[in-house]
């Protein structure tokens, strides 16, 4: 009698279940092996999404635009410009590179690809962003340059650099972003630099660019530019306002002007904007004084600046002999006039103050 619990097993049995486990074996390798295959793929795909991609090439550019390292992202491939590129995009070949530096960038934050659309043999990667207090969007036009290896090589198929064209009037001298500039420093004029012409300046796109005038004759609180377009024109103009300090000190040339006329005993001071005439003879030298001096105000006008049509009165006292009886009588009486002016601003910064005006 067999006491086990369970047939025997016998050698037909072993021999039927050695391939069933080798099967299960390759089986289970097969699915591993898929796996490892689509993790290494999976793999792969991210660090190209990540490294290598169109969006990975962009998103290198901005971040060196945050960490405001100029020299680093001009040399970014198809970033920087020649002539002959800025002259087939209809922008001014003579735009000055002052601005493409350190001193003169604001950091962009936030960026992130909101979409990238193939388009033949180039890339469009359409970027959000902050910049300073400003959300933008920007489209760049990425194209595939080579190979480094086994990975693409990309370039900015149109470069994401532009140009602001800043007109400044007011002032020859100007800062955007803090770093100071000089209109005669970056045109190419030099010292004859047309104060009212637009100064082009090369910008990085995506940038922030906030101008300001801060001199002893001029002032103005900024007009921020964000340019978000590339190797597009931005046309910009900033009118700077007199600083009290300007306007007082033209006050006190126009009042020390008039305050010499005074000083002619004369009916008709030379080059004064007021005079006497008398039918009769004088019969000693006129006195003048000037009893309301004018408020003087300052207004942009063009290049320079303008010193508008404001009244003042000059008083004159004189003592005049009649012809027909000899007979003397004192003439005391105010005269009131105009006085206007025109400020030109010189090469060195400083002003030239021409008065005029007329009697009332």
């Amino acid at each position: 009698m067999n006491s086990a619990a369970g047939a025997p097993t016998t050698s037909e049995d072993v021999a039927v279940a050695r391939p069933r486990r080798l099967a299960r074996d390759l089986t289970i390798l097969a699915i591993v092996g898929v796996l490892l295959l689509a993790a290494l793929g999976a793999g792969a795909a991210a660090a190209y999404r990540e490294l290598y991609s169109p969006r990975a090439f962009v998103l290198h550019y901005l971040d060196l635009l945050h960490d405001r390292r100029a020299a680093e992202a001009l040399t970014v491939p198809g970033v920087a410009v020649d002539s002959a590129e800025l002259e087939s995009a209809g922008l001014p070949t003579s735009a000055s590179d002052a601005l493409l530096r350190p001193d003169a960038l604001q950091t962009i934050t936030d960026a992130r690809v909101i979409d990238e659309v193939a388009d033949g043999d180039v890339t469009r990667v359409t970027v959000a962003y902050r910049a300073g207090a400003y959300d933008g969007k920007t489209t760049f036009a990425v194209r595939q340059d080579g190979w480094i290896g086994v990975v693409p090589h990309w370039r900015f198929d149109v470069s994401p650099l532009a140009v602001v064209a800043l007109t400044v009037g007011g002032s020859m001298q100007f800062s955007v972003n803090g770093f100071e500039i000089d209109k005669r420093q970056v045109s190419m004029d030099g010292g004859d630099a047309d104060p009212s012409a637009p100064v082009p300046l090369l910008v990085f796109s995506p940038g922030l660019y906030s101008v300001a005038v801060d001199t002893p004759m001029s002032t103005t609180p900024g007009v921020a530019i964000l340019a978000d377009s590339p190797l597009t024109d931005v046309p910009v103009e900033v009118q700077a306002q007199p600083t009290e300090q300007f306007v007082s000190v033209v006050q006190q040339r126009v009042s020390d002007f008039l305050s010499a006329c005074a000083q002619q005993k004369v009916l008709q001071p030379t080059g004064c904007p007021f005079g006497f005439t008398v039918r009769n003879r004088i019969d000693d030298a006129p006195t003048w004084s000037i009893v309301e001096q004018p408020t003087v105000s300052v207004v942009p006008d063009g290049a320079g600046w303008r010193i508008p049509s404001t009244r003042a009165v000059a008083h004159i006292e004189v003592d005049v002999r009649s012809i027909f009886d000899g007979s003397v009588r004192t003439v005391e009486e105010d005269v009131p006039f105009t006085v206007n002016g025109e400020i030109s601003v010189q090469p060195d910064g400083s002003a030239s103050i021409s008065i005029g005006g007329s009697l009332d």
